[in-house]
């Protein structure tokens, strides 16, 4: 009993306005404050960095007081500069807030190096399928030697030197091959 006058008394009644008008108090401010410290206003439009230089990105991006950071670079794409942003994030057109930060995948200067594979004592059609799969060209530029094997390979070329296991090449290199002719007994 009571517990229901205590409910029903001026002093509790008294203590939860209080506590509401507290907590609603506390709700304004709270959101004052942090649309005061997070700029919840402020809107930057992020530019479109395709194709643009690192000295270009940085000279643009501290125009608009943002930030960047380059990510690992991508596989070389022919059709961007090299050392080039390929991708960003967020996305050109997106709008951010100052000192955000801007994601850049950059061109590398060139195809990665592959390693030549031992192909010595393979088929032609082994070796150029071989050779397809990890990235490099094959000419049309066969040098047959005297062999026993018709059309097993005996060496690779790269601009008319020989290489051999164990080297690297950049990708989409053209490699020739060196086969037997079959001529040996």
């Amino acid at each position: 009993m009571k517990i229901f006058q205590f409910l029903k008394s001026k002093t509790f009644l008294k203590q939860i306005i209080i506590a509401v008008i507290g907590f609603v108090l506390a709700i304004f401010l709270l959101r004052w404050w942090l649309g005061y410290t997070t700029n919840h206003n402020q809107k930057i439009q992020v530019p479109d960095l395709q194709k643009m230089s690192l000295e270009k990105v940085a000279d643009q991006l501290n125009e608009l007081n943002l930030d960047f950071i380059v990510i690992d670079s991508a596989s070389y794409n022919p059709d961007y500069p090299k050392k080039s942003v390929i991708e960003q994030n967020p996305e050109a057109g997106d709008f951010v807030k100052e000192k955000r930060k801007i994601y850049l995948t950059l061109n590398p200067s060139k195809y990665r190096d592959v390693v030549i594979p031992d192909l010595n004592g393979k088929t032609k059609r082994q070796a150029i399928t071989h050779l397809r799969s990890i990235g490099f060209l094959v000419g049309e530029n066969f040098t047959y030697v005297p062999d026993i094997g018709k059309d097993v390979v005996r060496g690779l070329k790269y601009k008319g030197k020989q290489v051999g296991l164990g080297d690297k090449l950049p990708k989409k290199s053209v490699i020739n091959l060196i086969l037997g002719d079959g001529s040996r007994n």
